[in-house]
């Protein structure tokens, strides 16, 4: 009797098991189908508190500089380079532990820690308790972008990563809608102090909300060949996204290394945000002082302006992305390179417009120069998520967040870190030559970073597209 119960208990196990695996997969699947939109929505909330939080610092420049009474290099330094030092040192620590762990619930401690940082930058009483702080900010948010950027490649296919990324990337326009119009309005009002208290509250609701309500969904499960409804395949996949979860910093930073198309990617990230965060933060500040608009006009013009553009920008980049991309890979990232080709001339602009004979409308001046201002922040967007979603197209789930974070090394620490730094030198060296026009001379000569960015991404989507073509979304993988 022993002998025969044992194969009948071994049938009874195995049919067991593959009932579980088949509950797995079907939770799994309307998972994907209900809460998916949802927690991509709160990643969106939590993308526009991240960016609400480092560019309101782009409203506050001329009041602080007057209050705390430093240069225009020590504010570049402020907001630019002690932002960025602090990413250097843990973002990549951060996006290769995202691989490992909850992305869900890091992402939600994340938001909490620079939210809480964002509010003690309005009790700063001197220049260096406000750089400390800006310093915990950048802390904080260096945990977030990468592991929401892995989270949605495993919300979404492929054939709608970049149109999901686009609607993720929407955080920006939307948090400099926030920060610099509104945040301009409470810092006329009530002091630049009361604006950063302000901003700070949003970040800690929604890092609650990430936490408790958040979707953690499967390493690689929407990847080709992991779809839900193929059980076999599925399983493997998901154990392939798995098994090397332990490996060193340094062994996967040695393989992205050797992608060319990568490391072009990486390259190109860098050049192109180098120009786009020297135009955002000095943009009020060169309103201001080239074009004579007030703190709380600039503030409106920049958030709302800028906002608009920016969110139809990246709504239709990631749209006509997905579109193109499915005829042929490369227009991945021909996208990008056809919207900095274009910003180019929208950036050079914007800064060398002459000033005078302004608009009024609606009781507040705008100068004729916002046309380029709009112009630009329609195609400097391009680039953003059909970038993000090319990463993901040759780069295994189980290393995403940490190449996602390598990603962010270049456009954050280098590219937001030495881009507003090199406009507040470059504007303190060219004063006593060009006066007013200082600022507007140094925002042009930034904007060369649109054009290097497009031809390294030139340079890079033959090898790019061959990659796609040769091992999806596993080159970078052993």
């Amino acid at each position: 009797m022993a002998v025969g119960r044992a194969p009948a208990a071994a049938t009874l196990m195995s049919t067991v098991r593959s009932w579980a695996i088949t509950i797995e997969i079907a939770m799994n699947s309307e998972i994907s189908r209900i809460r998916r939109h949802y927690t991509l929505l709160l990643l969106f909330f939590v993308n526009a508190v991240s960016l609400i939080d480092r560019q309101i610092m782009g409203v506050l420049v001329e009041p602080i500089q007057r209050e705390f009474g430093v240069s225009n290099t020590a504010m570049g330094l402020l907001t630019g380079v002690a932002f960025a030092f602090v990413y250097c040192i843990v973002a990549l620590p951060f996006g290769r532990y995202a691989d490992r762990a909850n992305r869900r619930n890091f992402i939600g401690w994340s938001c909490g820690v620079w939210s809480l940082m964002t509010l003690l930058c309005g009790l700063a009483t001197q220049y260096w308790h406000l750089a400390i702080a800006r310093i915990g900010v950048a802390a904080g948010e260096s945990g977030s972008g990468a592991s929401s950027i892995s989270i949605i490649t495993d919300l979404y296919p492929p054939t709608a990563r970049a149109r999901a990324m686009s609607l993720y990337m929407l955080g920006a326009p939307i948090g400099a809608v926030i920060g610099l119009g509104v945040g301009a309005r409470i810092a006329f009002e009530h002091g630049w102090r009361a604006a950063f208290i302000w901003m700070a509250i949003p970040g800690i609701m929604f890092a609650l909300l990430i936490r408790l309500t958040g979707v953690e969904p499967r390493r690689g499960v929407q990847d080709p060949g992991a779809e839900p409804g193929a059980q076999t395949a599925a399983g493997a996949r998901v154990k392939n996204a798995t098994q090397k979860t332990d490996e060193p910093l340094a062994v996967v930073l040695r393989d992205a290394f050797r992608s060319r198309p990568f490391m072009g990617i990486v390259l190109a990230g860098t050049l192109l945000s180098f120009s786009g965060y020297a135009y955002s933060i000095w943009g009020t500040a060169f309103l201001m002082r080239t074009h004579g608009v007030s703190l709380k006009d600039a503030g409106l013009l920049m958030g709302l302006v800028g906002g608009v553009g920016a969110i139809f920008g990246s709504l239709f980049s990631g749209w006509l992305c997905d579109r193109l991309a499915q005829r042929d890979s490369r227009w991945q990232l021909g996208v990008p390179i056809i919207g900095m080709l274009i910003a180019l001339p929208m950036a050079i602009g914007y800064a060398l417009y002459p000033a005078g004979h302004p608009w009024l409308i609606g009781g507040v001046v705008v100068p004729r120069m916002i046309v380029f201002v709009l112009g630009l922040s329609v195609f400097s967007v391009w680039w953003l998520a059909p970038t993000y979603a090319a990463i993901a197209q040759i780069v295994p789930a189980h290393r995403r967040a940490t190449m996602v974070a390598t990603y962010n090394f270049g456009i954050l620490a280098i590219g937001a870190g030495l881009g507003p730094l090199a406009v507040g030198v470059l504007s303190d060296v060219l004063t006593p030559v060009a006066g007013g026009h200082a600022t507007g001379l140094a925002l042009a000569a930034s904007a060369c970073g649109y054009l290097l960015g497009a031809l390294v991404l030139i340079s890079v989507v033959g090898g790019y597209a061959r990659s796609i073509n040769a091992t999806p979304a596993y080159v970078l993988s052993h």
